[in-house]
């Protein structure tokens, strides 16, 4: 956990306080610009430079954030003796780092492990017929016998049926929150809600004391997907929330499985939908292990060394990346280098495979 009295803490909570920023655009800015004041001094044209922020963006950013927002945050944080972990952390979930959207600060209740690392995602109905309870119990306690943990959202139902038979079986769990980790919902799950940080994690992306809205479930169902190797469905209707987990995973590039349910049951529709447009059917655990069994869950990729025979700029380039996206502005300041000079050299490490362009100018060390 990052040291409450560093200005880290405050800074980023009040960054989260202007409308429509979002922990993307923040993620984009902290790699251009040299701390949060910078960005609130910069000119709205330097700003606008950067991706995803447009005009009316930039403005709102000139004009601020909520000051006492974030400073009745850190109060609370205090108080309650919350923890939190921002994305540049090493203990930061990996896989969760990878997604685009990926939460700036997490707030949580437990503790984050290595074999965290190695979770799949359970979601499905809040009202589970015993065919749904049965298949949850049996699989989850598979899974969590294979060493796998669970991750699921402590809604009603399938989820909170998972987090229970994993911690019944000796397993961790993590429950992503759609309110602020000081709250529990649904209310009579405070016996769940008291026991997963000892199994495990409660975590929400929420400010403390942020209420159980219901704008809040379908943005929070991103880091269930986001934290998992992949999404089981179990039981979910055609408009069941469970169906916009599994449409993160798939946009996440993570597997999508799903249980088939009698085919006249409304609580199956949603889960043999998905099974015909290309979610892998699950009938027995293996057949979730044997998709997941080569995935790649470490922290982060291993850098390949930097060879002897590079120019002196070139090697400083590779000093100064990581897997971490960093902007070609950001660089340019590390290294008080040219704009060209740099572009010049990145060309050179881009051809002989020791770094990668992505999106919006930004690169990474292979």
């Amino acid at each position: 956990m990052a040291d409450l009295n560093t200005p880290a803490l405050y800074d980023i909570l009040y960054l989260l306080t202007i409308p429509n920023i979002g922990p993307g655009r923040i993620r984009k800015l902290l790699q251009v610009f040299d701390g949060v004041e910078q960005i609130l001094k910069a000119p709205v044209q330097k700003l606008t430079r950067v991706e995803g922020i447009d005009l009316k963006l930039a403005e709102y950013i000139k004009k601020g954030g909520e000051a006492e927002v974030a400073r009745v945050q850190v109060s609370l944080i205090k108080k309650h003796k919350i923890d939190y972990l921002f994305i540049w952390d090493k203990i930061y979930p990996p896989l969760l780092k990878q997604i685009p959207d990926a939460p700036v600060i997490l707030f949580y209740r437990g503790e984050f492990k290595d074999q965290h690392r190695k979770s799949i995602a359970i979601v499905g109905t809040r009202t589970p017929s015993n065919y749904g309870r049965t298949v949850t119990t049996e699989l989850v306690r598979q899974l969590v016998g294979n060493g796998l943990t669970i991750a699921s959202g402590m809604a009603r139902g399938i989820d909170s049926i998972a987090h229970q038979v994993a911690i019944q079986n000796g397993g961790e769990t993590l429950a992503v929150l759609g309110c602020g980790v000081d709250q529990c919902y649904p209310p009579e799950n405070h016996e769940l809600f008291q026991k997963i940080p000892r199994h495990g994690a409660v975590i929400s992306e929420y400010f403390l004391g942020t209420g159980p809205d219901a704008v809040n479930f379908p943005k929070r169902n991103r880091i269930i997907s986001g934290l998992s190797l992949g999404t089981v469905v179990i039981e979910a209707g055609e408009r069941s929330g469970a169906l916009i987990t599994a449409f993160y995973a798939l946009n996440q590039n993570r597997e999508v499985f799903a249980v088939p349910g009698n085919i006249n049951s409304p609580k199956s529709q949603g889960c043999n939908r998905i099974i015909k447009q290309g979610a892998k059917l699950v009938q027995t655990v293996e057949d979730i292990l044997e998709e997941i069994g080569q995935m790649n869950v470490s922290a982060a990729p291993e850098e390949k060394p930097i060879p002897e025979n590079l120019q002196a700029l070139e090697k400083k380039i590779l000093e100064s990346l990581s897997s971490d996206p960093k902007h070609i502005d950001r660089l340019v300041l590390d290294l008080k280098e040219s704009p060209s000079a740099v572009l010049a050299s990145l060309l050179t490490l881009e051809l002989l495979g020791l770094a990668q362009q992505l999106a919006g100018k930004m690169f990474v060390r292979m």
